[in-house]
């Protein structure tokens, strides 16, 4: 847990949280990135019980601010394929606009990864951008792109080639991984037989 004191009062970054904890917060209205604030709530509840999920937030009292979610990848994207017990998707990272300035994202990230919490774990981001909140930051893709970058290695995460439609859609769109000091060698090739199934760009 850290305390950073603010403008707008102390706030807390925590987590794990666990599920019964997180359902007796309340989110800020401004954290709808991917469904409205009431919903994505119900989601971070339910994630939190999943035995690979992880919720890290940033809260004032009880009232959150931000929020990074970990779990295992969607079933109906090629990370999941090969079930992999130790490969854990980054999923989303959201900060209320007015509280963007207070760093949240990458506390909360190094949050997650403080001591040793994930060395036994691949670790992957996807970066879309077309989930990217260019109109609210003024940003452009390749600033917004940067921006996530340097938020990603903080944690020592690095960028990836891969041939996943998706990420190859566009230039701006990434992977993100870190391997952990535990992970066994088996576990890297599954992954990078996932990476890529074309073999010849392997």
């Amino acid at each position: 847990m850290e305390r950073l004191s603010s403008s707008f009062g102390e706030v807390i970054i925590e987590g794990p949280v666990p599920p019964e904890r997180l359902a007796g917060y309340r989110m800020h209205e401004d954290l709808d990135a991917f469904r409205r604030p009431a919903e994505q709530h119900e989601a971070l509840v339910e994630i939190a019980g999943l035995p690979e999920g992880r919720i890290v937030v940033a809260r004032l009292d009880e009232l959150i601010v931000g929020y990074v979610t970990f779990h295992y990848p969607d079933e109906m994207e090629r990370w999941s394929e090969a079930g992999m017990d130790d490969l854990i998707e980054l999923g989303a990272v959201e900060v209320a606009n007015e509280y963007r300035s207070l760093g949240l994202g990458k506390r909360m990230i190094r949050c997650a990864f403080a001591g040793d919490q994930l060395e036994n774990a691949i670790v992957y981001t996807t970066e879309y951008y077309w989930h990217w909140d260019l109109e609210q930051s003024g940003l452009n893709v390749w600033e917004y792109r940067s921006m996530m970058e340097r938020l990603m290695k903080t944690v020592d995460m690095v960028w990836y080639a891969t041939d996943d439609p998706e990420i190859c859609s566009h230039p701006a769109n990434c992977l993100m991984v870190r391997i952990g000091r535990e992970v066994p060698m088996e576990s890297i090739e599954q992954f990078d037989r996932i990476r890529f199934r074309q073999r010849f760009m392997y």
